[in-house]
C-alpha cells in the first residue's frame, strides 16, 4: 500500500489552538470516549498488557496527556469489573483538557490534575505503568525525547504509548466513518492526526535503546518499554 512520503508536521489540529471554538472543543472531549473505545485498541492492551500488572494490587497507572479523561475512566471501570484495585492518575498540561476531566462525574480510583510529566519527575513520583493515547504524533523532537525519558523514570514496570500509524486507508476510512459527527473537531483533527502520525519504520528510527515499536489495533502501533522481566 502506498504511504504518504512525509509526515504532515506543518499541519495543526484545531483543538490545539488556544482560540478554538470552546463549544466544539467540549464536544470533542465528550466524543473521544466513543472514538477511543471503538478504534484505539485499549481493550486488547488492557487484557494483554495492563491486567497482568494490575493483578499485583494495589497497582498504579499514569496516563500522560489524558485529555478529557475518557481512557482513564474506561480502564478503571474494566479493572473494577475484574475485581482489581488500581489507582489511575491522568495528567494534561492543557488547562482546558484538565478542566473537562476534573468536571467529570467522579470515578473510583481515578484522579486528574493539570500537570506536565516533568513535574511528576520533579516530585519523585512513580507508577507501575505509564501510558499515553494518540500523543506521540503531536510532539516535536525535543518533546518526544522528553516524554520517553520521563516515562522511563516514572514507570516501574512498563510504559506503553499507543498511537496512530500513518496510512491512506486509515485516512479514507476515518473520513467516511466520522461524517455523522457534528459540532466537534473529531473528524478534521482526526484526519490531520493521521497525516501527522508515523509509519512503523519512522517511529523505529526515533526510538532509543530499550524501547520497541509493536503492532497495535488496526492502524495503530505501540511504543513500549518493559522493565524487570515484564514481557508481553
Amino acid at each position: 500500500m502506498r504511504i504518504w512520503p512525509e509526515r504532515a508536521t506543518g499541519e495543526l489540529e484545531q483543538m490545539d489552538l488556544p482560540d478554538c471554538d470552546a463549544r466544539k472543543l467540549e464536544n470533542t472531549y465528550r466524543q473521544f470516549g466513543h472514538i477511543n473505545r471503538i478504534v484505539s485498541g485499549w481493550r486488547q492492551l488492557y487484557v494483554n498488557e495492563l491486567r497482568p500488572v494490575l493483578s499485583a494490587a494495589p497497582a498504579s497507572i499514569l496516563d500522560i496527556g489524558s485529555g478529557g479523561g475518557d481512557l482513564a475512566v474506561m480502564l478503571a471501570r474494566w479493572a473494577a469489573k475484574d475485581g482489581l484495585a488500581v489507582r489511575i492518575t491522568g495528567v494534561d498540561p492543557d488547562p482546558r483538557a484538565a478542566a473537562f476531566a476534573l468536571n467529570r462525574p467522579p470515578t473510583r480510583g481515578v484522579d486528574f490534575r493539570q500537570a506536565h510529566s516533568a513535574e511528576l519527575v520533579g516530585e519523585g513520583a512513580a507508577f507501575d505503568v505509564v501510558i499515553s493515547n494518540h500523543v506521540l504524533h503531536h510532539l516535536g523532537t525535543e518533546e518526544f525525547n522528553n516524554l520517553l525519558a520521563h516515562s522511563d523514570v516514572l514507570a516501574r514496570k512498563k510504559a506503553l504509548h499507543n498511537d496512530l500509524r500513518r496510512s491512506p486507508l486509515a485516512f479514507a476510512l476515518f473520513g467516511v466513518a466520522t461524517l455523522p459527527l457534528q459540532n466537534s473537531f473529531i473528524r478534521e483533527d482526526g484526519l490531520t492526526s493521521i497525516r501527522r502520525s508515523y509509519t512503523a519504520a519512522e517511529l523505529s528510527a526515533l526510538t532509543p535503546p530499550g524501547w520497541t515499536v509493536e503492532p497495535g489495533a488496526a492502524f495503530h502501533q505501540v511504543l513500549a518499554l518493559r522493565k524487570d522481566g515484564h514481557e508481553r
